[in-house]
């Protein structure tokens, strides 16, 4: 339809590597127990960089300080399951994490969290929730990093919203 306007759900992803592996999580979706890098969607009244420290402590229970952002990704995808046709503008972020709060809940829908190695992620990928995960991972293998001072957020962005 000509008044269709394409609106891609903006996400984060979080590339935490220590030690030679990767931190993902392991979640319930609707093709099954996935794996995926910690990410989630833009909500409103929060920038980017605040939207991937709060997906990755709601995901992990750790606290996440972005250091760079590894690239911006476009990706369409059509849920199995449901036949539904999406796409995805992801923001990926590396940085470093802190130990786990053992006493904060894992965000609903994630069963565990666990570090791969990149042979590992690479050889998991008919697991993966995304494609995007093993691109993530591979960029960030690669060496890509771009200051966070790429990303601006205005200010409107903290303006309360008016009622609809």
């Amino acid at each position: 339809m000509a008044d269709e306007r394409f609106r891609p759900s903006v996400t984060v992803a979080a590339l935490i590597e220590r030690d030679g592996r990767y931190l993902l999580v392991e979640e319930h979706t609707p093709e099954g127990l996935r794996l995926n890098n910690p990410a989630g969607h833009l909500e409103p009244g929060e920038s980017l960089i605040e939207a991937v420290v709060r997906e990755a402590l709601e995901e992990t229970a750790r606290a996440f300080v972005p250091e760079a952002l590894v690239g911006v990704y476009l990706a369409r995808l059509q849920r199995p399951s449901t036949g539904e046709d999406v796409s995805y503008l992801r923001f990926a972020f590396c940085g470093t994490v802190g130990e786990a709060d053992l006493a904060r809940r894992l965000d609903e829908g994630i069963v565990r969290t666990l570090w791969l190695t990149p042979q590992e992620v690479e050889a998991s990928r008919d697991r993966h929730r995304s494609p995007l995960l093993w691109q993530c991972v591979a960029d960030h293998q690669a060496g890509r990093r771009y200051p966070l001072e790429l990303l601006a957020t205005d200010p409107s962005v903290y303006a309360p919203r008016p009622f609809s």
